[in-house]
């Protein structure tokens, strides 16, 4: 997604992408910090076409950070992590739709210890439409999965997707063995694949394309209202960086990933001081290069 704004930057399409940039507020009043940090957010409107809430839920959470100096980093928060807000817990995922966006992007402050810059939000089928404008991605996953839910046949192995299977591939989480974190893995996985296609030399080449991508980004694309061209041209780079062979992802740490609050149900109850740890290495760029969290651990 991103990737085709690095694209079409370099084509000299600046002012077509910013005339076209979706923006909200989302960015708080809290204190810079030294590294470029985005919150990356998928907002799965289709999992209950049927339901009568309004709103959106921000089912996949993800931080960005680009230090100075060191790798770039991207890492997954659990939708189903626990917060505690005025005396209320929720899960994170409902924060935005309950009290507002800016208090998600504090919560998500509060649990890194880093100043959000920016902010992106595509909807799924923003997801679907982008992976088809490039003509498909390739995905791995191991596992032969048939999920009702949300649609994935899959056979063990790796596979050209389509855009409605990769948005399947992103949104599947029943049929795997680890759940939410399983799903989070195969997310980033889908990103990094959307990047590497984006900016190949195949995409690159075709004039055609690159417009088309634009286009389905720009359109299922929300963006902070400090956000610009160059922001995103920035947020592409560190995508790059983050899912390549030297950069950093994974998940956050938690310490009870089934923590029952009644009102709420099970919950992740996150591991706060293993946090600000892993994110002011990230931030400072001195943490090594690989996977990270309580699942790549584990």
């Amino acid at each position: 997604m991103v990737a085709a704004l690095l694209v079409l930057s370099v084509f000299g399409a600046w002012g077509w992408v910013n005339s076209r940039l979706n923006k909200a507020d989302w960015l708080t009043s809290a204190a810079d910090t030294p590294a470029s940090t985005w919150l990356i957010l998928g907002s799965d409107e289709r999992d209950d076409p049927n339901s009568d809430v309004t709103g959106f839920r921000t089912d996949t959470i993800l931080v960005l950070t680009k230090p100075k100096s060191g790798p770039s980093s991207l890492i997954s928060i659990p939708r189903d992590s626990l917060r505690q807000i005025d005396g209320q817990y929720m899960k994170i995922n409902a924060v935005a739709q309950l009290l507002g966006r800016k208090v998600l992007v504090q919560q998500i402050e509060d649990i890194t210890g880093q100043k959000i810059d920016h902010v992106a939000q595509i909807k799924f089928g923003g997801l679907e439409q982008v992976v088809d404008a490039l003509g498909g991605v390739q995905l791995c996953y191991d596992q032969d999965v048939n999920d009702v839910y949300s649609g994935l046949n899959w056979q063990a192995g790796c596979h050209d997707a389509n855009g409605s299977v990769a948005l399947a591939f992103s949104r599947m989480r029943y049929s795997d063995a680890n759940g939410d974190f399983g799903r989070n893995e195969r997310q980033r996985q889908v990103i990094a694949a959307v990047v590497k296609k984006a900016s190949s030399k195949e995409t690159l080449m075709n004039p055609k394309k690159v417009m088309a991508v634009g286009e389905a980004s720009l359109s299922a694309l929300s963006v902070d209202e400090k956000a610009s061209p160059m922001s995103l041209l920035d947020m592409a780079l560190a995508f790059k960086d983050a899912t390549g062979s030297k950069g950093i992802s994974g998940s956050v740490y938690w310490s009870d990933p089934n923590y029952y609050v009644d009102g709420v149900g099970s919950s992740v109850l996150l591991d706060d001081q293993k946090n600000t740890e892993l994110f002011n290495q990230l931030a400072a760029g001195t943490h090594v290069t690989g996977v990270v969290g309580t699942l790549a651990e584990g």
